[in-house]
């Protein structure tokens, strides 16, 4: 009975919580996600195939879209965006290089080579009938803790698109994106690489249990752990626009909403400690966006343009 009455309290307390959050009402594509008359067109280039060695025995594909006001002689910012196959569509929620193009000709982010990568699948070549849908190797890739998927952005995707573009090596211009477990990935590979990339788009952010293993040796950590190793590590000089729904997923790996929440309060939590302790080490920029939204794409692409906009306002 005490164990029925103490769920109870936290539903209620829960439930109260996010009553008195802000909650976006109302989200819809906008002007930024069509094409606008008088704006340069970019490329859109790909599919490509690529075999990764750092993650073994998998395939996958990417795009890249290239601005109409890149110059071979002056270094692009770049911007990583993962499930590049829904990132891409331009009959889908995102519509990713559609609002770059229109954001770059208005100057509200700088020139920026867009590169959009599915996740891998075990099989010599991409299967040709996935479409939109997630290839067989998302979950150990995306959701994983360690410091694999990062290495093969670092190591091996950057290098092989700086061998035809000029990459910028600035971290402070290079930004890194996705949904739901592809926005842990993109989180995952700025922890731990801040020396590569600075700027994180989450939207509806599977900070959950999918990764969590403990029957492994050692055990392996879960998206739910980050909130605590925010908490006590050292603060990475990032920024991060963090987006999810009052309406996403609860299930057995977790209850989505909550767990945003959780990453936000722990982000929040190291700056205060930093201040109170006159830290003189870098501080998490954070803003987030509460939404009245589902487990999809929708509001996470309609608060894209704000999003990238917000990412680099200081610096573009």
């Amino acid at each position: 009975m005490k164990h029925i009455l103490l769920i109870l309290a936290l539903l209620t307390l829960f439930s109260a919580n996010a009553a008195e959050l802000p909650i976006r009402t109302g989200l819809t594509l906008t002007a930024d996600h069509f094409p606008q008359q008088g704006v340069p067109k970019g490329e859109l280039k790909g599919p490509f195939e690529f075999h990764s060695q750092i993650i073994a025995n998998t395939v996958r594909r990417y795009w890249l879209f290239i601005p109409a006001q890149y110059q071979s002689s002056k270094p692009a910012s770049v911007l990583v965006f993962q499930d590049g196959q829904r990132a891409t569509n331009p009959q889908g929620s995102l519509r990713v290089p559609q609002v770059m193009e229109n954001l770059i000709a208005k100057g509200d982010m700088p020139v920026t080579i867009g590169i959009f990568i599915t996740p891998g699948n075990l099989s010599e070549h991409y299967p040709q009938n996935l479409g939109m849908s997630n290839p067989d190797h998302r979950a150990p890739e995306y959701d994983a803790m360690d410091d694999r998927y990062a290495r093969f952005i670092v190591e091996e995707m950057l290098p092989t698109v700086s061998k035809d573009y000029n990459l910028t090596q600035d971290p402070e211009q290079r930004a890194i994106g996705g949904t739901s477990s592809g926005a842990i990935a993109a989180f995952t590979v700025a922890w731990h690489r801040p020396d590569v990339f600075r700027k994180v788009y989450s939207s509806i952010g599977s900070y959950v249990s999918i990764g969590f293993d403990a029957d492994s040796q050692p055990i392996k950590l879960g998206g739910q752990d980050y909130p605590a190793l925010i908490r006590r590590e050292t603060i990475r000089p990032l920024r991060i626009f963090i987006q999810d729904g009052i309406n996403d997923l609860d299930n057995e790996w977790g209850n989505w909403f909550l767990a945003n929440q959780q990453m936000v309060k722990a982000l929040e939590y190291a700056n205060r400690i930093a201040d109170q302790q006159a830290l003189e080490e870098a501080r998490y920029q954070l803003h987030n966006v509460w939404t009245d939204g589902e487990h999809n794409d929708q509001h996470g692409g309609a608060l894209l343009p704000e999003g990238l906009r917000w990412l680099w306002k200081e610096n573009n």
